[in-house]
Order: structure tokens, then C-alpha cells, then sequence
């Protein structure tokens, strides 16, 4: 076996230039394989990463009526059959496999109740238990957060992201500040922003609504001070921050079927409640899909230049069997038996396209790094696909070598001999 790869490698580097020019076809398809791959594998992350909030792994569990989220306002009364989370349900969700943080908040969407003097927001209001930020990766700006003793004595307090200030105070300082929630007055204590920002490049009105984050802002007020502004206690949703991403789903479900199970009793003449999670992560998989269509395309044909390729080795290796036609009925004529002779010539073609398929992976790593440089698109280089493509170059070599190790072994030992 080793003399066998000696001998390759000595008369692949006898032949230099026709070596190269061999591998050429190999070293193209090889390096336009790993290109678009690290194309397709940092596409598909940065889909993933901008649409589950970047990176936070947070699912969001939240009621429905019939087929859509349910919207509480002074229209839609308050369903008869859905019970209040419990700390006992609480703790249920905290226990499943993988949820590092449980967090249960009140929204409302697009809220007309705000005003900072005479000016009125338009942006969600949340009301927020001690894990929320925790929870949605946020982080505190400045000023300070929720207390315990805020919570216990049902403090008139808020907090702003970074997106309420820059609507309603613009470079000033929001800390401070009075607003007025549903006719109550608020003294804004801190203002907080996201951990983790995402950079989806927005191109299309598909992206924008997906992507784009077209709220004023957020404001947030203790969840004990929910009922003060709105005079009633709610179901509330919950917000489960996962150990990684690929646990989101999992997660989602078994909240919300626990959900459905502990909170909705009995039926509503108001229709059909149950929890739902966003299954972000079966979104992700849809757009990675429709991507990875086109990509697939682009796949197969890189996959005809490594056939090219393949064809170009079987070419080169039957030159050399007609080389060497005196050389393989010499070791045939002292004894060198078939499957020696098979194996020597396998071995080199095999050792031509691996060199071929090292120096394609160098080539495509290099070549996906400068088109990421130069036109911004994302890429990750995927180690699993360096492998099978080391792998399968070698595979190439045995493949379209056989023909011609075949016709070498199968040399009549007496006619090589005489063979001018």
C-alpha cells in the first residue's frame, strides 16, 4: 500500500504541468462546490438568526381565538374560560427539557393610550414580570431597572427600549420623564436595548415584512401594575428563552400544549381558544427552502465540471498505462500479480484527485472569504462538507481509474514486453 502511494506521488510529480492540468477540472468543481455551500450554510444562518429575534432563542407563546392571536381591547371581552397562569403552571414550563428562563408578560399592540404631554405614541405597551428581559435578551442602557420593592407596592413605573425614546424625546434623556398610560401618570426609571441587533439586509417588501421592525418602540410597566392601567387582570402570554436555537420548536410545542391543557376550561360561545407558539424556526426552514432551491441548481452544475474532471483523469490514466505498457510487463513478467498492478494504478489515480479535491477546498475557502469581502454576502465555511468533498474526489479517482487500471492488470505480460 505504501509503495503504491510512493510510486503515485513520484510519477505525479515526474509530470508536473499534466498533473495540474489533470486536477484542473477537479480543483473547479471542488472549489465551486465549497463556495456555494459556505453561501448557502451563512445564508441560511443569518435567515435563521435574524428571524428568531437574533440570537436571543426566544419563543413566544401567547392565546388564540380560532386561528388567530387573540386581541384584548374594550371591543373583545375577556373569554370565560381561560383561567390566569398559575406559579404552579409557571414552574411546569420552567421544567422542560432545555428552557433556561420563563418569563409571562400583558401586551398590547399599537397602544393610542400613551401620551408624553400632547404627544400620543403609537407603539406596544408590555406589562413585564423580573425575567422578561432576561428572557428577550435585553440589556439596561441606563438608568435602572424594575425593583422588588416597585413590584410590591405597585409603583406607577417605566421603562423605554431604545427606539420609544428616540419617537418621544429624541437625543434627550427619557429618565425622568411622566408619561401618561390609559389616563395614569408613569415616571419613566430606565431605558433598555437589545443585546443583540440583526443585520438582514432588506431588500424586498418580503424582507420588510418579515424583518423590519415598524413599531414606534416599546414601553414597559410592571405586570403588578397591568390591572391599574387597564382595571382588570388578563391571561397573560409567555415568553421561554431556549438553550439554542434548534430547541426552539420543541419547546413551543410542549409549552403551548401544557398551556392548552392547565389555563383553557371547558368552551366559550366567543369561539375556540387555545396556545400557540411562533414556530419561527419552521419559518426559517420555509425561506431557507425556497434559497436552497436555487442553490441546489447551482450545486449540480458545479457537479458537471468535477464529471469533467473525472473524464479528464481516466483520460491521463490511460495515456499512462500506454506509457508504461513495458514497464507493467516487466513487474508482471517476475511475478507482480493482477490485483498488485489494479492497485497501483487506482492508488495513483485516487492520489491525483485527492491532491486535486485539497488544493479545490483551499481554492473555495479563499474564494468564498473574497466574495464575501466584496459583495457582503454571508457565508460559513461547512467542516462536514470539506470532508465529503476530500472523500469524494478520491472516490472520482477510483472511479474513472478503474478503466484503466483494469487495462493495465489485464496486459498480456508477453505483448507488453514487445510493445515499442
Amino acid at each position: 500500500m505504501f509503495e503504491n502511494i510512493a510510486l503515485a506521488f513520484q510519477g505525479i510529480w515526474g509530470h508536473k504541468m499534466r498533473s495540474f492540468l489533470t486536477m484542473l477540472g477537479i480543483i473547479i468543481g471542488i472549489a465551486s462546490i465549497i463556495t456555494i455551500v459556505s453561501t448557502i450554510k451563512g445564508t441560511n444562518d443569518q435567515i435563521k438568526e435574524s428571524l428568531i429575534g437574533s440570537g436571543t432563542n426566544a419563543v413566544t407563546v401567547q392565546l388564540y381565538q380560532d386561528d388567530y392571536p387573540y386581541t384584548f381591547s374594550q371591543w373583545n371581552p375577556m373569554p370565560d374560560n381561560v383561567l390566569p397562569i398559575t406559579e404552579e403552571t409557571r414552574q411546569q414550563l420552567a421544567e422542560i427539557e432545555n428552557v433556561e428562563a420563563v418569563s409571562l408578560f400583558s401586551s398590547r399592540q399599537y397602544d393610542y393610550d400613551i401620551y408624553y404631554g400632547n404627544t400620543s405614541f403609537s407603539g406596544e405597551l408590555y406589562g413585564v414580570d423580573r425575567d422578561y428581559f432576561t428572557a428577550t435578551g435585553y440589556k439596561l442602557s441606563y438608568g435602572r431597572g424594575f425593583t422588588d420593592d416597585d413590584r410590591a407596592a405597585f409603583r406607577k413605573v417605566a421603562m423605554l427600549d431604545t427606539g420609544a425614546e428616540a419617537v418621544l424625546f429624541g437625543d434627550v434623556s427619557a429618565v425622568g420623564k411622566v408619561l401618561e398610560i390609559g389616563g395614569e401618570p408613569f415616571t419613566i426609571v430606565g431605558v433598555v436595548a437589545k443585546t443583540r441587533s440583526s443585520d438582514f439586509a432588506i431588500e424586498t417588501i418580503r424582507d420588510y415584512q418579515m424583518y423590519a421592525d415598524t413599531s414606534g418602540g416599546k414601553v414597559f410597566i410592571p405586570l403588578e401594575a397591568w390591572p391599574i392601567v387597564y382595571r382588570f387582570d388578563e391571561p397573560q402570554s409567555v415568553v421561554l428563552k431556549a438553550r439554542s436555537t434548534d430547541d426552539m420548536t420543541a419547546i413551543g410545542q410542549q409549552a403551548e400544549d401544557l398551556l392548552t391543557a392547565n389555563q383553557i376550561s371547558g368552551t366559550s360561545d366567543q369561539g375556540t381558544f387555545s396556545y400557540r407558539s411562533d414556530d419561527l424556526m419552521n419559518q426559517a426552514a420555509q425561506i431557507q427552502e425556497m434559497s436552497n432551491a436555487t442553490n441546489n441548481q447551482l450545486l449540480w452544475i458545479a457537479g458537471i465540471s468535477l464529471l469533467v474532471g473525472g473524464i479528464g483523469v481516466m483520460n491521463i490514466m490511460l495515456v499512462t498505462v500506454t506509457e508504461r505498457t513495458r514497464e507493467i510487463g516487466l513487474k508482471k513478467a517476475i511475478g507482480a500479480k493482477k490485483r498488485r498492478v489494479l492497485g497501483q494504478f487506482l492508488t495513483e489515480a485516487a492520489a491525483l484527485t485527492s491532491i486535486g479535491g485539497i488544493i479545490g477546498v483551499a481554492a473555495g475557502i479563499a474564494l468564498s472569504r473574497l466574495i464575501s469581502s466584496v459583495m457582503g454576502t454571508p457565508t460559513a465555511i461547512s467542516y462536514p462538507a470539506i470532508g465529503v468533498a476530500v472523500v469524494f474526489s478520491m472516490i472520482i479517482g477510483v472511479i474513472f481509474g478503474m478503466i484503466p487500471a483494469v487495462k493495465a492488470a489485464n496486459l498480456n505480460p508477453i505483448d507488453a514486453l514487445r510493445r515499442e
